[in-house]
């Protein structure tokens, strides 16, 4: 029996992917909306989260798809009125708000899961296996977009909280963190701001790696042309790289094929939703904030630089 789930926030990426994702999944019914702007066809729509909490008691599982920065207060009456919560990455506003809510979620027994969709990309879990055993001398990230063609009048993605480039970036960050055995660290960061913005729209970060290997990533919103999402890593026993956001993968100049098609379902959201499914029936939990702490180590060392306005 599909478990009642109830969207909140009704825009690009909940059209995109939450909405399809769900719909396609034997696991989930979409049982209500909430939003002040948007509706989906057939399914009850309410633009006050409260109302919709008191009204439907029979949806125990919230989906969180709003920007990072009202978020906390979403979560937190979802978890009180004892629902499950999953967020729409990053996971929150602050990395503390982050820890209160698996904290009040663990106290409350319900699960929350903090989803990174570019984890479950086509490739990244062959990438993470080949890695086993050999010794990583190099890896760069090179994500590079335009900011006009994926994020089409998303003031807030330049607000405070907002992340600016960011948002995409911190989609390598989770691909890094899932498939190194090491972790690393920030050393240094340079955010270029534009002149009228509060958020970066490129940076450049450099880590350390406990073995020595160089680690570097560069995020850029000014793309235009050609869009690069691409990790190229180099080891002790060959090369690979990671291009289209995890989708593709070329090891030692031989490109790999997926495991995954001709699965229906295949893709990032169903695969972040039927995780989501087995946390709601184990009553587990998965909030692993790594992705974003890197984020914010990159404010805290970062240096800024001015750069032109940015105007859509």
């Amino acid at each position: 029996m599909p478990q009642k789930i109830a969207l909140v926030g009704i825009g690009k990426i909940a059209r995109d992917q939450h909405i399809p994702a769900i719909q396609a999944s034997p696991d989930w019914q979409l049982a209500a909306t909430v939003s002040r702007h948007g509706t989906v066809g057939g399914i009850q729509a309410f633009d006050d989260f409260a109302a919709m909490l008191d009204a439907r008691p029979d949806i125990g599982v919230v989906s969180l798809c709003m920007p990072p920065v009202p978020r906390f207060d979403y979560a937190s009456a979802a978890i009180e009125a004892g629902r499950h919560v999953m967020l729409e990455k990053p996971p929150g506003a602050t990395l503390s708000e982050c820890h209160a809510l698996e904290a009040m979620a663990r106290e409350a027994g319900v699960s929350i899961y903090a989803t990174w969709h570019s984890r479950e990309a086509a490739m990244v879990s062959t990438a993470k296996a080949w890695l086993v055993g050999k010794r990583l001398t190099s890896l760069v990230v090179t994500w590079k977009e335009d900011v006009r063609k994926w994020h089409p009048g998303q003031s807030w993605i330049w607000q405070a909280g907002g992340l600016g480039v960011f948002d995409p970036g911190i989609n390598a960050l989770s691909i890094v963190t899932e498939i190194l055995a090491d972790p690393i660290h920030l050393t240094s960061s340079e955010l270029l701001i534009p002149e009228n913005c509060e958020t970066p729209i490129a940076a450049h970060m450099a880590f350390a790696h406990p073995h020595g290997a160089r680690v570097t990533a560069d995020f850029d919103f000014r793309q235009q042309g050609d869009q690069f999402w691409n990790i190229a890593i180099e080891t002790d026993q060959g090369h690979l790289v990671l291009s289209d956001g995890g989708a593709k993968l070329v090891i030692d100049g031989h490109a790999q094929s997926t495991a995954t098609d001709g699965n229906p379902l295949q893709g990032e959201y169903p695969r972040l939703y039927a995780n989501m499914a087995r946390l709601v029936r184990d009553g587990a939990i998965d909030m692993d904030l790594s992705p974003m702490a890197h984020v914010a180590d990159a404010f805290l060392l970062g240096r800024r630089v001015t750069v032109e306005p940015f105007f859509e």
